[in-house]
């Protein structure tokens, strides 16, 4: 397999737990007898752990290593796994979430991705990049569908007498820790050309990088803090508290949002090609925002269902576009820099909102973080529009950052 190939194997089995997990996480803490805060507390402990590992690839991956720093992350979060399925306690929760870097988002974005997105523009020239970044999307979010059609088993075992309820709930987090545990065959596998340039020293960043990085991390800041009051486990806790349906329903709807969300990939590359990068991002970006309003208000499940259908076929169109954009914008050798700095401002932000998000369920109204968010993230769109619109990438006719 080509070193491309392995990339792609390991984010789609790292997104099937994921998806998994994302959808399994806010009923199974329920059942635990958790509230809405304790399960926001859990949630904000896992996506600081993301952050953490986020962290510490960016600042030391190159010298630790890729193929190692890979391995690591997914020894960690198959142990983590692990802990969640033992613990009922909501701080021994949240210390196994953190530790095990439990990604409530339902979505991958951790450290793993950090060094898989510096490493693919490598394997593609400047025309094909969005393509690339465009198929890893679309394997991922398979992952996350088929993840997330599978957190239904627990339900369907406990439903057919197969086993209790609370032992099909823990055996189906030990099974979230198989599923992380299986990107650590496949790591060992790359080739060294994976590896970061200059020896994993990191290189001095150019100012127009600097001024690039700036700007755009603190936007991708405010999107992320938005993201994380609409946590896949907090959307499900507002499916199964305002509407009274359990996984069997849950998980197939996020099943057909994350084959959305795929088929959204190959949509976004094609779109940009044609109008760029950044109005592909911002004018999908908007309508998905006005329609997440929509779902905070439906009056039945079925209305909801398909409107949040309809909000995930654009909401992740401006996923594969902008870390292709990211990655155009800088020098190769300062690509992994870029890629963890504009990773982790997004996972560190995911980790504050989903704690509040959960108080705000519970003291005020299951609505409140689905409106909060969607205006969190409109609000974006239009900085990133009038900030980057005339920001370039060299497929577009600009040039890299000096």
């Amino acid at each position: 397999m080509t070193d491309r190939t392995l990339l792609y194997l390991s984010a789609f089995l790292r997104a099937l737990g994921t998806g998994f997990l994302g959808v399994l996480l806010g009923v199974y803490l329920a059942r635990l007898g958790l509230d809405a805060g304790a399960i926001g507390l859990v949630a904000s402990a896992g996506l600081a752990g993301t952050a953490g590992g986020a962290l510490l690839v960016t600042w030391r991956g190159g010298r630790i290593g890729y193929r190692r720093a890979l391995l690591g992350l997914s020894l960690a979060s198959a142990g983590g796994g692990v802990a969640l399925a033992l613990c009922s306690h909501p701080l021994a929760l949240a210390a196994a979430a953190f530790v095990g870097m439990a990604n409530a988002m339902g979505r991958d974005r951790g450290g793993a991705l950090v060094l898989e997105q510096a490493a693919l523009p490598a394997t593609a020239g400047d025309t094909q990049r969005t393509f690339v970044f465009a198929r890893y999307g679309v394997l991922q979010d398979i992952g996350h569908a088929l993840g997330s059609l599978l957190a239904g088993l627990p339900a369907l075992v406990a439903g057919a007498g197969l086993a209790p309820t609370p032992t099909a709930f823990r055996s189906s987090v030990l099974a979230y820790a198989a599923v992380m545990l299986l990107p650590a065959a496949v790591y060992p596998r790359l080739s060294r050309a994976v590896e970061p340039p200059q020896g994993g020293k990191r290189p001095p960043l150019s100012p127009g990088t600097r001024r690039i990085l700036w700007r755009i991390s603190s936007l991708f800041a405010v999107d992320s803090l938005a993201g994380g009051f609409l946590t896949s486990a907090l959307l499900a806790f507002f499916l199964y508290q305002r509407f009274g349906v359990g996984l069997a329903a849950i998980a197939p709807l996020f099943f057909a949002a994350r084959v959305a969300n795929a088929l959204s990939h190959l949509a976004a590359a094609w779109l940009a090609a044609r109008i760029g990068l950044v109005n592909t991002m911002v004018f999908t970006h908007i309508p998905s925002s006005l329609l997440l309003v929509t779902v905070a208000y439906a009056p039945s499940f079925p209305v909801a269902a398909a409107l949040f259908l309809v909000r995930e076929a654009l909401v992740e169109m401006d996923v594969p576009t902008r870390q292709s954009y990211v990655m155009a914008l800088v020098r190769p050798e300062e690509r992994g820099l870029a890629s963890g700095v504009t990773q982790l401002v997004r996972v560190a932000a995911w980790a504050v909102a989903p704690a509040f998000a959960g108080l705000l369920m519970e003291g005020i109204s299951p609505a409140v973080p689905l409106v909060a968010g969607a205006g969190l993230k409109i609000a974006y769109d239009l900085a990133l529009w009038r900030a980057f619109r005339h920001v370039r990438p060299p497929e577009e006719g600009g040039a890299l950052t000096r």
